[in-house]
This record gives C-alpha cells, structure tokens and sequence, in this order.
C-alpha cells in the first residue's frame, strides 16, 4: 500500500505514466520473481498485488530488484508523483498490508 499526495495533476501524470512501464522495469520484476503487478488506485491510496514465485522473499527480492538496470532511474522518476524523496527504493515506498481473507 502506498498513498499519492493530494494534487490532481500529479495523479494523472502518475496514473498515466503506468500506462508505458519501461521495459527493462519488467524485465527486472521478472529476474527477481515477480510474475505479475498491478496497481489499483482508490482516491490517492494505492494498493498493488503482486503475483511471485514461491520462493520470492519481499526484502531480499526487492532489494536485489533495486539494482536492476534502470530501476533506481524510474524510482527516482515516479517519486516525483508519490510526494517522497527521489532515493526511495520500491520497497520504501510500498508497505506490506496483511491478508486476512
């Protein structure tokens, strides 16, 4: 889970940008197990699943994921929409939430 900063815009911008994912930023989710993402928007909140291998560790693969090619570049770049400081790693931004059905 993750929350956009209260400005229109820059919801837009972010919303849109997610339309053209570079490709090396699914390449890097697929090298480190991650199957699948979304992300769903609810007013500002934003709730991404992910789909992984069994093996996937979230911090361990999320780290691993930051230094994939270009990964630090498009953090950097949609922080800009996320209101957060432009060093914020994925797993930073985006919190564990707990499933409970």
């Amino acid at each position: 889970m993750s929350e956009l900063p209260d400005n229109q815009e820059l919801i837009d911008q972010y919303c849109d940008i997610h339309k053209n994912v570079w490709p090396e930023i699914i390449e890097g989710q697929r090298a480190v197990g991650i199957l699948d993402m979304q992300i769903y928007r609810d007013d500002r909140k934003l709730f991404m699943i992910v789909d992984t291998v069994d093996t996937f560790d979230w911090e361990r693969d999320m780290a691993r994921l930051a230094l994939m090619p270009r990964q630090a570049e498009w953090e950097a770049y949609v922080s800009q929409f996320q209101g957060c400081s432009a060093e914020a790693r994925s797993d930073e931004k985006w919190h564990l939430i707990e499933r409970i059905f």
